[in-house]
């Protein structure tokens, strides 16, 4: 995967988390290639501070998560961290906590999210991926949850995703066997979107995310949201916040903006407003 220069990229827990902005799009690295990215608990933490520098920054309209080395994704949790934050049943829920605290910001990304996966995407890494809003994947990649071969509970959000995304019986299939697929056939089963040669990934994903950053973003939130709540429950479903994005829409200098590029022939300059 092509790199990106480190003159313009922002450390995080220890430069095993790396942020970068250009061009509309940031960029999360998960750095720690020497142990194929697995995440440490200062890796969720540094993820969760890069996430929210990137949500915070107006000149970024979509964000790209990947990892380093080409080696994998993110390969799971790292197992050595286990004998001191996660031996026990307390101690594991104290680790959950701190951790699931950036996946919840991840869930709620008021941004474009796309996973961009070469290789392992396993367990800890699968909960990721499954949390962007797109994913894309090289050939070869490996993907499974060995949640069973560990000994520990997959978590609710987690499986949730998972079932949501190729249906329960799939879910089951991969959590009792803690088997592994390769890109074909999570491409098969809707875990991933499209798949790529590993020479042309990150190009597409390029690609992909300069398009999305391009788009009017309120148009954007506005399929964001709305797809949310049609996953909810009918009764959850929040139809003020579905209606009243659309009057943003509707009532944006970009949608005049959109008007007028298209009568004019030419490509429209989104503002976001």
């Amino acid at each position: 995967m092509p790199e990106i220069s480190s003159t313009t990229e922002t450390p995080y827990a220890d430069g095993k988390i790396l942020k970068h902005a250009a061009g509309g799009v940031g960029v999360i690295t998960f750095n720690n290639p020497g142990k194929r990215n697995a995440m440490s608990l200062e890796m969720w933490e540094g993820f969760g501070e890069a996430l929210t520098a990137l949500r915070d920054d107006d000149t970024v309209r979509v964000v790209i998560l990947r990892g380093a080395g080409g080696q994998a994704f993110v390969s799971g949790a790292d197992i050595s961290q286990f004998e001191k934050v996660r031996h026990n049943a307390a101690a594991s829920e104290e680790y959950a906590r701190r951790s699931a605290a950036q996946r919840a910001l991840l869930a709620d990304y008021p941004k474009p999210t796309i996973a961009c996966i070469q290789g392992f995407c396993l367990g800890g890494g699968m909960q990721v991926a499954m949390l962007a809003d797109i994913r894309l994947a090289a050939h070869g990649s490996q993907f499974g949850i060995p949640a069973a071969r560990l000994g520990i509970a997959y978590g609710y959000d987690g499986l949730k995703h998972l079932v949501s995304l190729v249906g329960p019986s799939w879910a089951r299939l991969l959590m009792y066997t803690g088997m592994r697929i390769d890109s074909a056939e999570a491409l098969r089963i809707g875990l991933v979107e499209r798949v790529f040669p590993a020479d042309q990934l990150w190009g597409e994903t390029m690609t992909i995310a300069e398009t999305i950053s391009q788009n009017a973003p309120l148009a954007i939130k506005a399929a964001r949201i709305t797809i949310a709540q049609v996953l909810k429950d009918e009764s959850q479903r929040d139809m003020d916040a579905i209606r009243a994005i659309g009057i943003a829409c509707m009532d944006s200098a970009d949608f005049r903006e959109g008007r007028q590029a298209f009568m004019e022939k030419r490509r429209p300059q989104f503002q976001g407003k």
